[in-house]
């Protein structure tokens, strides 16, 4: 939860989200619920980071697509490729899914430059949401 916190309070994130809506994603995530997988990012046993993808389908490629929730890693283990290996590791072991999506801040010029070299590009069009209360 601290590399959760510690996400939520970076560039990487455009709006706050309650600690509560938080913990809720992460028990989803080391849980049983099938539609969120969480991920440890390790290396020699410590930990580097971690992620959390879903799966869903959109019409507009016909299949399965990957959401790559989050991905996060500990600012003194960015730029030695753990990004890298992780999307890659899991693209490839998904050969049924059709498209991967992410979401980035522009600003984090870094994940976007990573995410550009892997080959993920820009939707042009903008996003809505309409959140439950409750």
């Amino acid at each position: 939860m601290a590399m959760v916190e510690e996400f939520y309070h970076s560039d990487a994130v455009s709006h706050p989200v309650k600690r509560q809506v938080l913990e809720q994603t992460f028990a989803d995530a080391v849980g049983s619920d099938p539609v969120l997988n969480g991920y440890v990012l390790t290396e020699d046993g410590r930990i580097v980071g971690f992620a959390y993808t879903t799966v869903y389908y959109a019409c507009e490629v016909g299949g399965r697509c990957m959401m790559f929730e989050e991905i996060y890693l500990k600012k003194e283990t960015r730029g030695k490729g753990y990004g890298t290996r992780f999307l890659e590791l899991i693209m490839e072991e998904n050969p049924q899914v059709k498209r991967f999506r992410l979401e980035v801040t522009r600003s984090n010029e870094g994940a976007v430059r990573l995410y550009e070299k892997l080959g993920f590009s820009f939707l042009e069009y903008d996003q809505m949401v309409l959140d439950r209360q409750g």
